[in-house]
């Protein structure tokens, strides 16, 4: 397939997406001027590794390795973490790399640690032409995969200029996101259709793809269903549940502002003479755990934080997880977890993680970020949605008084998830076949 005829469509949006592009071209032309100084205030408030600003601009801090470089892009740490078996996947041949963009500073810390052999990790360029010109010149990918929902429009236009394959996998965009696209609808049919095929997460991304313009469509399902299940440190485990000793467990996993104060109301709820479990509490944010601490402090509860290095104690009623990376330890813990994100309009987050390791999900009304997955996990536990906090209540309480109950969701939960593997096989499928196209146009 000769890949430029294919994409001349693209180079013909109409004027109001042209004037749009041109006017954000303008916009991030002169950020561009003040970005070193920019990028320097950001780096000390922790927001950019000050030590790597310069891959910030499009200026790497190593060679490119020989042999084909495949180009995969995501914002953060739930993108970059479910593209890890992709990654190793793509890796068994031997002739070629793997370069890892991101945005952030804790997602470039797991990357460098968790990134096989002849796969490295680079800070994506700001979305200035020039800093986009500079980084491609110099990595010159043989193919890009753009992760989930990144949608930049320099990055990709420039992307596409250069001729280089491209695929959007792992593909979710939610209604609000969908609803923001939509009222620039040209720009949006401009950058979709510079992507060879989009692999969408489910049906509904999918029609939302197609409605904003992209070409090529398939529903492919998550990567996060065919991750492998969250690790946990043996040791660090083991001293968080003889610690814990025989108490239950309340978890809510990556939790958002405006929730924690409806969560602590249900652990006051949940005391009662005959059942005292340990609320734990992990911020979506780690940096928010003294925020979430003074909350409950407040509100009289015996409070520990693990960024304290504390563990729990008998008389612990909230414990703050406000570290990073240590989730899985959590979800290992705990036989049922309510998901944060899902009490406020955010959208939830990801259900996999906790039904992969066998514990059972309990979410609040707003998961459109990952609504047939959470529908797939709800229809085979039969309960989990709880529309308020009366309602999670009394849940909660009831697994906790009937231990064998939530193991079988949990068991369910566990199921229903590896059914919904499959994105994986279908994403390598891709890469290989524009790789096969690329190197015949």
């Amino acid at each position: 397939m000769n890949l430029r005829k294919r994409h001349t469509s693209a180079d013909a949006p109409g004027w109001a997406a042209d004037a749009a592009l041109a006017l954000y071209r303008g916009a991030w032309g002169l950020a561009s001027v003040a970005a070193p100084a920019l990028l320097k205030m950001r780096g000390k408030r922790g927001k950019e590794d000050l030590s790597r600003l310069d891959e910030r601009r499009g200026r790497p801090s190593r060679t490119r390795p020989d042999g084909k470089l495949i180009w995969i892009h995501g914002a953060s740490v739930g993108e970059s973490l479910a593209a890890l078996p992709l990654v190793a996947a793509l890796l068994q041949k031997q002739d070629r790399h793997v370069l890892v963009t991101t945005g952030t500073v804790t997602s470039a810390q797991l990357m460098a640690e968790r990134l096989p052999e002849r796969a490295f990790h680079q800070y994506a360029p700001i979305d200035a032409v020039d800093s986009v010109r500079r980084f491609l010149r110099h990595w010159r990918p043989d193919l890009a995969l753009f992760v989930e929902s990144e949608l930049w429009p320099n990055l990709i236009l420039q992307t596409r200029a250069q001729q280089i394959p491209m695929g959007l996998i792992n593909a979710r965009l939610s209604e609000r996101s969908f609803r923001g696209w939509s009222r620039a609808s040209g720009v949006a049919k401009r950058l979709l259709s510079c992507f060879d095929e989009c692999l969408a997460q489910d049906t509904l991304v999918a029609d939302r793809l197609r409605a904003l313009g992209a070409k090529a469509v398939r529903v492919s399902g998550s990567l996060k269903a065919d991750a492998p299940p969250l690790p946990a440190d043996d040791k660090a485990l083991a001293e968080f549940l003889t610690a814990l000793g025989p108490r239950p467990v309340f978890l809510a996993a990556s939790t958002h502002p405006g929730e924690e104060e409806q969560l602590l109301k249900v652990a006051q709820d949940l005391r009662t003479p005959h059942a005292k479990p340990l609320t734990i509490i992990v911020p979506r944010h780690p940096f928010r755990g003294p925020d979430i601490e003074r909350m409950a402090s407040d509100l009289k509860f015996s409070v520990k934080r693990r960024a304290a290095n504390a563990l729990p104690e008998a008389t612990t009623e909230i414990y703050i997880a406000d570290t990073l990376g240590e989730l899985g330890l959590f979800y290992r813990a705990a036989k049922f977890a309510f998901l944060g994100g899902s009490l406020i309009e955010h959208g939830g987050q990801n259900p996999l993680e906790p039904a992969r390791l066998g514990t059972a999900v309990l979410t609040g009304p707003y998961t459109e970020n990952f609504q047939e997955i959470f529908d797939a996990l709800l229809a085979a536990q039969g309960e989990g949605r709880v529309q308020n906090t009366a309602q999670l209540r009394a849940l909660a309480h009831k697994l906790i008084c009937d231990p064998d109950e939530a193991a079988r969701l949990g068991a369910l939960a566990k199921a229903a998830a590896e059914r919904l593997s499959g994105a994986l096989a279908r994403s390598v499928e891709l890469a290989e076949t524009l790789l096969i196209e690329h190197a015949r146009a």
